[in-house]
């Protein structure tokens, strides 16, 4: 007998969203607008408070590290996605798949943890205002990025090496538009119990706790708040943390939505849709919220577009 964890398929199929060759081109200029929307879009966010001295504070680091995360997120999918449907060819390899499931858990996570770091930031800044600057010194700051990294990273890794002890004997298409953990999973032919039981304790982990971190942080911030005198006061205090809001609303909502769409439908093309919403969409919306709802941020794309603009 051969050994267990033997691969026989070297490559998967990719069926994306569609078979019919008239509708490749219009998914082909649709996702390759969302993509420079969204490249373009964070690489000015990021640009902004690196060359703006006045976004250089905890708040705006992490904001940062949030956009460099959506930007990894949506360049590990959808590029592949575009060369096959230009290329007419759904093949990847299965260590590209491996790979490409490798990073996009690793970002997929880091924009959870990340934005469960800032509700924290927010926490601390409106309810210990006078300390905010001794808690969240630099150092710390720091900190919270490393351990954020380093749990994204070492939980990819861990289900990455689960994968590779499965078998792949006759079944290569993947009904998705990337190389989707449960998806891959579903085709092998070996025993996938323990894998499901450690793939759904690690995003019930790393989903549950950072959630309740987050209801935690804004329980205390409404909190705070509410005791505040004047509307002008409540007002400016609640105005801080609303576009964290909308981005946290926006990422749990569609992470949600795919979750409930994987365990009530079937089809061959919901599923990827709704991961279009998780995976590219909100990616993309995120800068358009912070620049919309920020005053500092608009400030410092006008002084980043005029720099730029400025022949001299």
């Amino acid at each position: 007998m051969g050994p267990r964890n033997q691969t026989y398929v070297s490559e998967f199929l990719l069926l994306g969203f569609s078979e019919t060759a008239e509708q490749q081109m219009p998914l082909f200029g649709f996702f390759l607008g969302m993509y420079m929307v969204t490249v373009v879009g964070n690489l000015l966010i990021m640009l902004a408070i690196g060359s703006d001295a006045h976004l250089h504070t905890p708040m705006y680091f992490f904001l940062s590290n949030l956009s460099f995360v959506d930007f990894c997120l949506v360049s590990t999918i959808v590029p592949k996605m575009l060369v096959n449907i230009l290329t007419q060819n759904k093949a990847i390899s299965y260590a590209e798949c491996l790979a490409q499931m490798n990073f996009f858990l690793v970002f997929a996570c880091s924009d959870n943890l990340f934005l469960t770091v800032m509700a924290y930031d927010r926490f601390v800044a409106i309810c210990y205002p006078l300390h905010y600057v001794t808690i969240m010194n630099p150092r710390f700051c720091g900190l919270l990025v490393l351990i954020s990294w380093s749990i994204s990273l070492l939980t990819s890794i861990f289900q990455i090496l689960m994968m590779m002890r499965l078998s792949f004997c006759t079944e290569h298409e993947i009904s998705h538009f990337y190389c989707d953990l449960t998806e891959v999973m579903k085709l092998s032919c070996s025993n996938t119990l323990i894998n499901t039981i450690i793939v759904y304790f690690i995003t019930t982990l790393l989903g549950v706790v950072p959630f309740t971190g987050i209801l935690f942080s804004y329980t205390q911030i409404c909190s705070s708040i509410l005791r505040v005198p004047s509307p002008g006061g409540k007002y400016k205090a609640f105005s801080t943390c609303g576009s964290h809001l909308c981005v946290v609303s926006l990422f749990y909502g569609t992470g949600l939505g795919v979750y409930l769409s994987s365990a009530a439908v079937h089809s061959s093309w919901k599923i990827p849709v709704a991961s279009v919403m998780y995976s590219v969409v909100t990616p993309m919306l995120n800068p358009f919220i912070y620049s919309m709802r920020n005053k500092d941020i608009k400030d410092a794309l006008r002084r980043l577009i005029s720099r730029t603009s400025d022949p001299q």
